[in-house]
Formats: C-alpha cells, sequence, structure tokens
C-alpha cells in the first residue's frame, strides 16, 4: 500500500503545486469490499469544489497513464477539513497557537490522549497546553511518541 502512495504522491505533488495549493494526505484503503484512493488538498483559506473537481481530473488523467492500481477503486479528493491531521513538519509548525488533538503510543503523565493548545514545537517535540479543571498544565511531548494528530475544533 505505501507503494500505491509514494507512486500517487510522485503524480500528485505537481498538479497540485502547479494550482498553488498543498497537499496535506494521501490515503488507499479498503472498506468493506471497496478501494479508496483519498488525495486531501488544502489552502490558507479552504479548497472549493471546482478546485477539487480539477485535481481529481487531472490525477485521474494521470493515473490512468500509468495504472500504478492493480484492483478497481474510487478516486476521492477533498479538504481535510477543519480538523486536518498534522503529519508533516509544517503541519505543526502552522498550528503554533491553535488547539490540538494529540494520541501517544504510550501513556505521558499517565494520559494517552491531549486536547489543548499547541504552544510550541521544536521539530522534536511539542509542548501543548491542557486545561485540568481550572488548571493550566504544559506537556512536552516527543515526536517519536505521537501516534496521531489533528486540528481540534472548540465551541466556546
Amino acid at each position: 500500500m505505501s507503494k500505491v502512495i509514494e507512486v500517487v504522491e510522485g503524480l500528485a505533488a505537481p498538479i497540485v503545486e502547479e494550482l498553488n495549493l498543498e497537499l496535506v494526505d494521501i490515503e488507499y484503503v479498503k472498506e468493506g469490499k471497496n478501494w479508496f484512493l483519498r488525495v486531501y488538498i488544502d489552502k490558507d483559506n479552504g479548497v472549493d469544489i471546482e478546485e477539487c473537481g480539477v485535481v481529481s481530473e487531472k490525477l485521474s488523467e494521470k493515473l490512468d497513464e500509468i495504472d500504478p492500481i492493480p484492483y478497481n477503486y474510487f478516486l476521492e479528493v477533498s479538504s481535510p477539513g477543519a480538523e486536518r491531521p498534522l503529519k508533516k513538519t509544517r503541519d505543526y509548525e502552522k498550528a503554533v497557537g491553535k488547539n490540538v488533538f494529540i494520541k501517544t503510543y504510550e501513556p505521558i503523565d499517565g494520559e494517552k490522549t491531549f486536547e489543548g493548545v499547541l504552544t510550541d514545537f521544536n521539530g522534536e517535540e511539542v509542548t501543548i497546553d491542557i486545561l485540568i479543571k481550572t488548571r493550566k498544565k504544559s506537556i512536552k511531548i516527543p515526536m517519536e511518541k505521537i501516534a496521531n494528530a489533528r486540528l481540534a475544533v472548540t465551541f466556546s
């Protein structure tokens, strides 16, 4: 599966860059009996359906040319949404000052899930300020211990 993602990334990146968009993530997953190739794109003010359509059309042409996927699949091009994943260094840098949700591989201070404001990222660890009742606590999480992270929408 990672080979498919690698090939698709190589095809999608130039298309997305040409349109001044960001390639956020690529998933190739089987759900039930169907395979899905999901390509997530974004830009500062968000993407619209027309931009997703253009990327889908251009990427579909490239995929048809080299046919790197042995199964029938559904191609979906969309925005990552408000709770976009944080995967790349740039994602973490842009998320400083924003509310995030982080899940770790192993407990840190007895917990494996954290939600709060990402206050610092130095490339090797993140610092997140969480609220415990009315008390604010800063937690440092090494990057290698992060299983997944995403922006978190809060309603106040």
